[in-house]
């Protein structure tokens, strides 16, 4: 398990997964936004480990600080962005019936990738 996922906006590792849940490591880079998008399958939670993050949910825009979470229901549409100077992780785990990369409807691409 542990691999490494390099991406535009930092990194992510995958720490654990179980039949309903997978638990992820997001290291977010100062700038790094993540694209706007929600899920199908699965519903999210979000512990922030280091640094702050703005969370955009639905049509709201929330900032949290080191040890703060969210919870991101499925089908909500939402977006991870680290606008500070230091770097940001996440632990972020997943829970549903489907866990899959490509259960992610993306409604925009702030890196020009798919």
């Amino acid at each position: 398990m542990n691999s490494i996922v390099q991406k535009p906006w930092g990194y992510y590792e995958i720490l654990k997964s179980g039949k309903k849940f997978l638990v992820k490591k997001l290291f977010i880079k100062p700038g790094g936004m993540l694209s706007l998008q929600n899920h199908e399958h699965r519903s999210e939670h979000w512990l922030v480990a280091e640094g702050e993050v703005e969370v955009t949910l639905d049509k709201k825009t929330i900032n949290l600080v080191e040890n703060e979470n969210i919870f991101i229901p499925k089908g909500a549409f939402h977006r991870i962005a680290n606008k500070g100077s230091k770097d940001l992780i996440i632990i972020e785990m997943w829970y549903g019936e489907i866990l899959d990369e490509n259960d992610i409807k993306r409604y925009d691409k702030n890196y020009n990738i798919i």
